[in-house]
């Protein structure tokens, strides 16, 4: 195998070992892809400040997000089927996290249950909560991660209707793969994934099947899903989820400053610039584009962070010189499980550490928490 150095490395390892679909499903937007492209491209026209005969020694990237102590201000963001990418997939990338020391979001839609995540770490991991029309499930959810002992609720916004996402509906998009004969033929060609799947029993939808009315196996769960995710949401379920919780509450995908200072007055304690990874509305304006004017307009209230687009240590840094107080990787983690299990997430972390670090000192800063925009040329 090549020496990996890189994410992209690891994404090209990841497409090799990976069934299609579930490849596509972790590495696609919607429909002609422009914010997914734009989400990436965006960051390569922000350049740095180069320093030099600064003193560099000690250099520390310690900070926190939402009061939490974090080894870098970086966490891994809730991507849905994760346990689709490699066996267990959430267990893995939770475990690497919860090592490295940043934290680690289980989507709603993970393939391993809230319950199998903590018995297989050690430190409390936030949950990433979908708003469903059927509430009495929702109160359930929100009471099993408190049970869980999650340390911090990320409540998503910007799912109310489905982004229409085609490599999805060419490829037939399920958990697990329906057995089409193209499907057949291109998992032949991932046998290492197949051997993973077989060993194990989790391979619907954890947090769901079994615990939602009317949802007991995976032939009732794509009925369901189709018809939960709430049209109807509103600031005022965003307040009644706060109120159930009660513990630290981070609004994602906020991409404009006026739903940001919506969010800022419902008490949250941070909010995510994101447009779902691109996957939502095509044509919506990257993260990091749309990260400044919401730094400006609440970010002396709310902690503002990020998703979208990030690929390197030099991307985070870029989003920290803009104002984000944390950055969240989502495709860059998946593309380590993917290709190497948990230990290529931990590759993954180890990878934007080190592209973080190394940038920070040839900007002539020793602290990841005194970059500002001073770092950036205008």
């Amino acid at each position: 195998m090549a020496l990996i150095t890189t994410v992209e490395d690891l994404r090209i390892l990841a497409k090799q070992r990976v069934p299609r679909m579930f490849y596509d499903y972790a590495d696609a937007g919607s429909w002609t892809e422009s914010t997914y492209r734009a989400n990436e491209t965006d960051f390569a026209s922000i350049k740095f400040r180069q320093r030099v005969a600064v003193n560099l020694e000690n250099r520390s990237l310690r900070s926190t997000m939402v009061g939490q102590e974090v080894a870098m201000p970086v966490a891994l963001a809730p991507t849905g089927l994760t346990g689709m990418q490699r066996a267990d997939g959430e267990i893995l990338a939770a475990r690497a996290a919860e090592k490295f020391g940043v934290p680690f979001t289980l989507s709603t839609m993970s393939i391993c249950s809230i319950e199998d995540v903590a018995a297989h770490t050690s430190k409390p991991f936030w949950f990433q909560l979908y708003v469903m029309k059927d509430r009495a499930f929702i109160e359930r959810l929100i009471e099993r991660a408190r049970a869980a002992k999650c340390s911090a609720l990320v409540l998503t916004l910007d799912l109310q209707v489905l982004g229409q996402r085609h490599k999805d509906l060419r490829n037939g998009m399920t958990a697990p793969p329906k057995l089409t004969v193209a499907n057949i033929l291109n998992l032949m060609t991932r046998p290492r994934w197949c051997m993973g799947m077989l060993a194990t029993q989790r391979r619907g939808f954890g947090n769901i099947v079994g615990h939602a009315s009317d949802v007991s196996d995976l032939s009732s769960l794509s009925a369901w899903t189709s018809q939960q995710f709430d049209p109807a949401l509103s600031w005022d379920d965003v307040e009644w989820i706060k109120r159930r919780w009660g513990g630290k509450l981070i609004i994602k995908g906020i991409m404009d400053p006026e739903d940001a200072r919506l969010a800022a007055n419902s008490g949250a304690d941070a909010l995510i610039v994101s447009n779902h990874g691109g996957r939502q509305l095509d044509g919506a304006q990257s993260s990091i584009a749309a990260l400044p004017a919401i730094v400006d307009a609440v970010g002396s209230r709310i902690e503002v962070h990020m998703d979208g687009g990030v690929r390197s240590g030099q991307d985070v840094i870029r989003a920290l010189a803009l104002g984000a107080r944390g950055v969240y990787i989502g495709r860059p983690f998946l593309y380590g499980l993917g290709a190497l299990g948990e230990r290529g997430v931990s590759k993954c972390l180890d990878i934007i550490r080190n592209e973080l670090d190394l940038t920070m000192a040839f900007c002539g800063l020793r602290d990841v928490q005194d970059v500002d925009g001073r770092i950036l040329l205008r």
